[in-house]
Formats: C-alpha cells, sequence, structure tokens
C-alpha cells in the first residue's frame, strides 16, 4: 500500500510540474498574442485531480483521517484551473493574465499542501 502512496505522491507532484511547465512555456509567446492554453496544463491539472483522489483513498485505506477541509479547498482550486484550462483553450489566444491565474492557482494549491 505504502508502494501505490509513493506512486501517487510522484505522479501529483508531475502533475502540478505539467501546470507549471506548461504555463511558463506560454509565456513567452504573450508578447507575440500566441499564446495558448496547452494540452500540457489541461491534461497535467486532470493528472492532479485523479491522483490527489487516489492519495485521499490511499489515506482511508491505510487507517488515517485526512483533513476534509484541507482537501475540499485544494480541489476547489483544482477545479478552477480546471475550469480556466477548459474555457480558454478554445480561444486562438490567451492574455498573460489567464496564464498567470492558473500558474497562481497552482503555486496556491502548493502552498496549502505544504503550509496548512
Amino acid at each position: 500500500m505504502e508502494i501505490i502512496r509513493n506512486i501517487l505522491l510522484i505522479l501529483h507532484i508531475v502533475g502540478f510540474a505539467g501546470v507549471a511547465g506548461a504555463s511558463i512555456a506560454q509565456l513567452s509567446k504573450v508578447k507575440e498574442g500566441a499564446a495558448k492554453i496547452s494540452g500540457g496544463i489541461l491534461h497535467s491539472s486532470w493528472l492532479m485531480l485523479a491522483t490527489g483522489l487516489g492519495l485521499v483513498g490511499m489515506m482511508y485505506a491505510m487507517g488515517g483521517q485526512p483533513d476534509n477541509m484541507k482537501i475540499g479547498v485544494k480541489t476547489l482550486v483544482l477545479v478552477a484551473i480546471i475550469v480556466l484550462a477548459l474555457v480558454f483553450k478554445k480561444k486562438e489566444n490567451v492574455s498573460g493574465g489567464v496564464l498567470g491565474a492558473i500558474m497562481g492557482l497552482s503555486v496556491l494549491n502548493v502552498a496549502l499542501a505544504v503550509a496548512w
């Protein structure tokens, strides 16, 4: 069980890195008006959601009691990232504000995980 939890945790961190990395990669294209929501942002955020839910399930399976308030807040932040990505995915180009919001929300999610 511990090995599965560790694999889920690693994939969860990889998901954050994908959201952050894909957002940063698009920032250089904002001035050209060619920035867009890449598949990396959307797929990595879905990966974070799936592995996060898996981690909560593993905690229950291993007899632990997760902080449901923290999990709820982190899930809401992640849903906001997914909604932003889905809404702006069809646009030809997006502003730096949208990419900044996605990046800021992903950093907020990490801050909640570490500091709370």
